[in-house]
């Protein structure tokens, strides 16, 4: 350690303070001001005089140098205003310096002498210093025999030009023979030599002005040199000083062309001569990248960027040969993200040369590639991923299509997945990246290699939709701090379009993908998948989940972002999706296009179009736009949902109409509504133009997309179609379909049209073949077509068919509602309805339909009738459909003749009508001369037909049944004889009465019971009236007897049927003139007492009261009832005969067992009709056995404390026939009792006669017509 003298002499011990760094042989004759005052205590000039001193020891100069450095650092401004002060000072100082440095052989002393030079001359600024340190050196460098001890005064001359740069232009222009000098240097035999000489070439070479200097002498002395000392150096000083050298060479065009047409020179040789001396730049680069430092790697990786960033289409061949790609790729496996970034970045640049994909480097490095990024992705590092993930995008978009880039499916599945994370990234700018990759991913050369694995493509386009739609749902900062924060909330709208619009690119070639698969067979499904296996992973599947996707995801996602920003671009590729979209599901590309018209795709294509393509702007916006609206409009017009579809012809024209004018429409919808109104001369173009608006304004409209006003639209229309006719032009049908569905769903309820007009359309319609042409189904156009009597005259007819023959909704529930319940009607039914209404006469036109049409639609227009008729009773149309339906019938009767087989299978249909108009005419009234001509015609209708024809049987007897039992007793009468005057009725009566009780060929029930009904009341109206009889009918009195006395297992009304028909001839006493009873075959002879009964015999009358006693135990109201009068009846006719008999059937036991099994049916009741009548029954026939007199009393008691006012009328009259028959048997035990019911009855009934019926008599159970007074009375 350097012993500190104070100038005294030697330091006492224990002396305090700060020792004086002194030269005591000579500080006695300095100036004190060269002592500094602050540590260290340092005399500068016993410093000057010390260290060039040969008897100081170094060591002792070292501490000197050092502490004069601290103080320097320390006191600049101290330091350099002393040595400044005398300018010679200031230079012997520097020389002083400069001389230890050249003399000195110690490294450390060395550098301390070059640091305290660069401090000195940095801090002084002074240009004469500076000039003398230089001329120093130069002088140096110059009388130096050899380049051996020239290593210090080219480090400090390095240095130098680092810490001033403008020193490398003095250098240069003043001291250029020094390059010489520094030639000299890099072919000495010492690699320090050589890598101080790099080290101040790289510094001089790092200023532009001494750089272009110094270009010829690098181009005709350094470039070789150098290239050899780069190839041959062996410490990492020199390879690392060259290296440097190269940076700063590399920066300059000029230089990377000399030194890469000097390698390509040196290659060529190689190639012609063999091995060179010298080499090439990628070779030396090569080397090093392959050595096992990692700085050195770097360094190479650097360099060959730095060389490729000038142009990669000059210089990358040279490293593509020099295999530089194969080890750059080797190099992805380091541990070391500086060197995986650089070398991304020099791969990146290598892409840029086809030469790098057809040498197959990218198919030797792929997996590297995937291995690297799949490490990378776990790092914290946005640089490293974003850089990694950009040179995967560029190697799949560049590789070419020919050269398969992944050679196995395993690899294209990392690849796959690799991405599938990146996307997910919530760093957007990598995110970003990885959306472009993915996009460049999705092409089928990468995914073609069997089998092609479509769930995890499904995965990451999922990945890549879920990242944007995640990006979108981010709320934007929209907090008003200023223009800075509207730029930022651009900015943000703006990245997110951006990342949409990649998004969006992704998914389309998803789509492309997805289309060329479909040519390919092996591509359709995963050949591995077992047959029994779910079918996921396919071509089908894959497609499904593409339209799914981008309906539920893209679509949203574009309209949302939309709201805020609208960019061309991103339009054009969302809408070129699109149009793919129609290509890769066929099967759903109607639906979809649906659904795009529903939601108003129509209108945003249109005002996307208006906004942005006027004139020649955007053209290719234009050209995707047009594209997307002509394939949605053909597949809305190919399979259309409320009308028939074109034919091929009228799509081609269709086709071709769209195909020309959808480029040229342009204009927002007020503009177009003008264009379509010009009423002048068209031209041709112009007309197609308007013709194409028209079908997008119907489309639109027909999915309730209503983007003009309905009131201008319908004016538009109508100037449309004036125009035509004004220039004796005709449109085509899907024109005009057009143009009348807009006029029908755009007309005001208070406006019409003209005549003139209407005269047009008329002449329009006219020249069209069908209707079914031009029809559109929708209740406006119903309501258009009826409400002008000119187009309702002509075409009403056609139009009505058409409408019901569209019409889905099914009318069957309507049909089965009660008018009384009301429910709702469908839209188009109500519309129906009002114009109904308005115009009763249109009903002619619907009889017609259920006559003329098919049976399908002719049973819609009948339940639409029924319904009507049923919710309109207000209306009065009887007559006008009797009289219509009676022109219908006679036209039938004569055309067909005696036979109906060949008559409209639709004719019932109009019975069943007609039945419904009958049932609805007011009871007790008379029938004229329409009424009795259409009973005529329907009975001889029902004379031509067989027992089988069930389908116009029964709605006939239906309307003979009513017709006898709806009117007044005159008229009746008349109806009556009528129907008895057809022989053929009759016959077919008598045949169908014998189809009851066969066990083969029965027609059906219901007919029967029709059939019976119909008889008892001919017998009946013939028996009281004595009408003339032309043809009797014969029925069988045992098969009647027995099938009521046995009764098996039938229909409840076909019992009640035949239980009336023999009642009513117990009433005649079998004396009837049109029903004649006869035996079934030969019978035994009668015992005297049965006699007096014929033709019925005492075991008869025995078997037939235990059929009906169990017919009554069914408790049924109707056959309850039936059976009951029955019962009357057959008593009556009894007593009258034998009334020992009829007392004794009265009194059987089994009637008391009887009476209390119907009255154990709840609270009271004994308050029904037919319990009442029964009781009537046996106190008639003093039955005391069966009901005692006590017993008759406590009903009369409980029958005055019920609330009769909740009874029906028809209970009221049975419990006051119950009330008059006991009272005249002298039953009433309790007088005040029997005066209290007494007069609640009778109020009760004269106020029940008084009003409206309350239940309706007329009925139409299971199909068949029943009066219910006439089954019950």
């Amino acid at each position: 350690m350097a012993v500190r003298e104070m100038a005294a002499g030697p330091p006492g011990p224990g002396r305090d303070g700060e020792a004086a760094l002194l030269f005591e042989r000579a500080h006695y004759r300095h100036d004190p001001r060269w002592l500094l005052p602050v540590p260290p205590r340092l005399c500068l000039a016993c410093a000057l005089d010390l260290l060039p001193e040969p008897g100081v020891s170094l060591v002792r100069k070292k501490h000197v140098l050092s502490c004069f450095r601290d103080a320097l650092i320390r006191h600049t401004s101290l330091i350099t205003q002393l040595v400044a002060q005398d300018q010679r000072v200031c230079i012997h100082f520097i020389s002083m310096l400069f001389g230890l440095l050249c003399s000195t052989e110690d490294g450390s002393t060395a550098d301390l002498c070059i640091e305290v030079l660069i401090q000195l001359i940095t801090q002084l600024k002074l240009e004469q210093t500076i000039h003398c340190l230089l001329d120093e050196c130069h002088r140096e460098l110059c009388n130096m025999p050899s380049m051996r001890g020239s290593l210090a005064t080219l480090t400090l001359l390095g240095k130098l030009v680092d810490a001033i740069p403008a020193l490398a232009d003095t250098l240069v222009m003043e001291h250029g023979n020094l390059m010489e000098h520094l030639l000299r240097g890099l072919v000495y035999p010492s690699e320090g030599v050589q890598a101080s000489v790099c080290y101040l070439y790289g510094k001089l070479y790092a200023v532009p002005v001494a750089a272009e200097m110094l270009s010829g002498h690098f181009r005709e002395k350094l470039c070789p040199l150098f290239l050899s000392t780069l190839d041959s150096a062996q410490t990492k000083e020199l390879q690392i000083n060259c290296l440097g050298l190269l940076r700063q060479l590399l920066k300059y065009d000029l230089f990377v062309t000399m030194i890469m047409n000097k390698s390509a020179l040196l290659e060529s040789a190689e190639s012609v001569e063999g091995p060179p001396r010298e080499n090439s730049l990628p070779l030396v680069l090569k080397k090093l990248l392959l050595s096992r430092d990692e700085t050195l790697q770097v360094a190479s990786v650097h360099c060959i960027t730095a060389v490729l960033v000038h142009s990669p289409v000059k210089h990358a061949q040279a490293f593509i040969h020099a295999d530089i790609p194969e080890f750059l790729f080797e190099r992805l496996s380091s541990s070391s993200e500086v060197l995986i970034w650089s070398v991304y970045s020099c791969l990146i640049l290598l892409a840029e040369e086809p030469l790098f994909f057809s040498k197959c480097h990218t198919v030797y490095g792929i997996e590297s590639v995937v291995r690297s990024l799949q490490g990378s992705l776990k790092v914290n590092n946005t640089e490293l991923h974003k850089q990694g993930l950009l040179l995967f995008a560029e190697i799949l978009t560049r590789q070419p299509e020919e050269i398969k880039l992944f050679t196995s499916s395993a690899m294209c599945r990392d690849a796959g997945r690799v991405l599938q994370e990146a996307v997910s990234s919530p760093v957007l700018e990598v995110a970003a990246e990885a959306v472009k990759a993915t996009s460049a991913f999705l092409r089928k050369d990468h995914q073609s290699s069997p089998p092609v694995q479509y769930r995890e493509l499904r995965a990451l386009v999922e990945a890549m939709l879920s990242r944007c739609a995640d990006l979108s749902q981010t709320p934007l900062n929209r907090r008003p701090l200023g223009h800075a924060s509207s730029r930022d909330l651009d900015k943000a709208i703006l990245r997110r379009g951006k990342f949409l619009q990649s998004t969006l690119e992704g998914f389309q070639n998803a789509c492309r993908l997805a289309v060329e698969f479909q040519s390919e067979p092996l591509a359709q499904e995963n050949p591995f998948t077992a047959p029994s296996a779910e079918k996921e992973d396919t071509l089908e599947a894959f497609s499904e989940f593409l339209l799914s996707a981008y309906d539920s995801l893209c679509v949203p996602m574009v309209m949302r972002h939309s709201e805020q920003a609208t960019h061309p671009a991103l339009m054009e590729v969302f809408f070129s999706t699109l149009h793919s979209l129609f290509v890769i599901v066929p099967h759903m590309r109607e639906k979809f296009s649906k659904k795009l018209a529903a939601s108003s795709f129509i209108r945003l294509t249109l005002e996307l179009k208006a906004r942005f393509c006027s004139g020649l702007s955007h053209s290719a916006l234009n050209q995707v736009c047009s594209s997307f609206l002509y394939y949605m409009c053909l597949n809305l017009l190919s399979t259309p949902e409320k009308t028939r579809p074109p034919s091929q012809e009228e799509l081609s024209a269709v086709s071709e109409l769209l195909q020309h004018g959808l480029p040229q429409i342009n204009s927002r919808g007020p503009e177009s509504l003008a264009f379509l109104s010009d009423r002048q001369y068209v031209e041709e173009t112009a007309r197609k133009r308007q013709y194409c608006i028209l079908i997008l304004f119907y489309l639109a409209y027909i999915h309730e997309d209503r983007f003009v006003l309905e009131a201008e639209l319908f004016v538009a229309v109508q100037s449309f179609l004036l125009s035509l006719q004004d220039h004796g032009e005709c449109p085509p049908p899907v024109v005009f379909r057009a143009s009348i569905y807009l006029l029908a769903v755009c007309q005001d309820k208070d406006g019409a049209l003209d005549e003139v007009l209407v005269g047009a359309i008329r002449k329009f319609l006219e020249d069209i073949p069908d209707l079914h042409l031009v029809y559109t189904h929708h209740s406006s156009m119903l309501k258009f077509f009826l409400l002008y009597p000119v187009l309702m005259s002509r075409f009403g007819h056609r139009v009505l068919e058409l409408w019901f023959s569209w019409e889905e909704i099914s009318y069957e529930e309507l049909d089965c509602v009660p008018s009384a319940g009301q429910p709702t009607l469908p839209a188009g039914l109500a519309a129906l309805f009002l114009i109904l209404r308005s115009s009763p006469s249109i009903l002619l036109i619907l009889l017609d339909l259920i006559y003329s049409s098919p049976v399908d639609i002719a049973r819609k227009v009948l339940i639409v009738l029924r319904t009507f008729l049923r919710r309109n009773e207000d209306i009065q149309v009887g007559g006008l459909i009797r009289g219509h339906f009676l022109l219908i019938l006679q036209h039938l009767l004569v055309e067909y003749g005696p036979s109906t087989s060949g008559a409209s299978g639709n004719l019932p249909l109009l019975l069943s009508l007609l039945s419904l108009v009958q049932l609805r005419s007011e009871s007790e009234q008379e029938l004229d001369s329409m009424a009795m001509k259409l009973l005529h015609q329907v009975s001889k209708l029902c004379g031509k037909c067989s027992p089988t024809d069930v389908a116009i049987l029964q709605p006939s007897f239906n309307f003979l049944y009513w017709s006898l039992h709806q009117t007044t007793p005159c008229s009746r009468q008349r109806a009556a004889a009528v129907l008895l005057s057809s022989t053929a009725l009759m016959e077919l009566l008598e045949k169908l009465l014998v189809l009851t009780w066969a066990k083969a060929g029965s027609p059906g029930t219901e007919l029967l019971c029709s059939a019976w009904l119909l008889t008892t009341s001919l017998s009946a109206q013939q028996h009281s009236s004595s009408l003339q009889v032309h043809q009797t009918l014969s029925v069988e009195l045992d098969q009647v007897l027995n099938v009521l006395s046995f009764p098996k297992k039938q229909a409840v009304l076909l019992s009640a049927t035949i239980i009336r028909f023999l009642r009513t001839a117990l009433q005649q006493g079998f004396s009837s003139a049109l029903v004649v009873l006869v035996p079934s075959g030969a019978r035994p002879p009668p015992v005297p007492e049965d006699t007096v009964l014929a033709p019925l015999g005492t075991s008869q009358v025995l078997s037939l009261v235990i059929g009906l006693q169990n017919l009554l135990v069914q408790k049924d109201p109707l056959l309850s009832q039936s059976c009951v009068g029955c019962l009357e009846a057959l008593l009556d006719y009894l007593h009258a005969r034998s009334p020992d008999v009829a007392l004794h059937v009265a009194s059987q036991p089994w009637n008391r067992f009887l009476l209390f099994t119907l009255l154990d049916a709840g609270e009271n009741s004994f308050l029904r009709p037919e319990v009442l009548r029964l009781m009537t029954l046996f106190v008639r026939f003093q039955s005391s056995n069966i009901l005692s007199h006590e017993e008759v009393g406590h009903v009369l008691q409980e029958a005055a404390l019920a609330d009769l006012s909740a009874l029906s009328n028809t209970t009221l009259q049975a419990l006051r026939g119950f009330f008059l028959q006991v009272r005249s048997m002298g039953l009433l035990a309790d007088p005040s009792t029997a005066q209290t019911l007494q007069a609640s009855l009778e109020g009760l009934l004269a106020q029940a006669s008084s009003a409206q019926p309350p239940l309706q008599d007329m009925l139409c159970l299971g199909g068949v017509a029943v009066s219910l007074s006439h089954i019950r009375d």
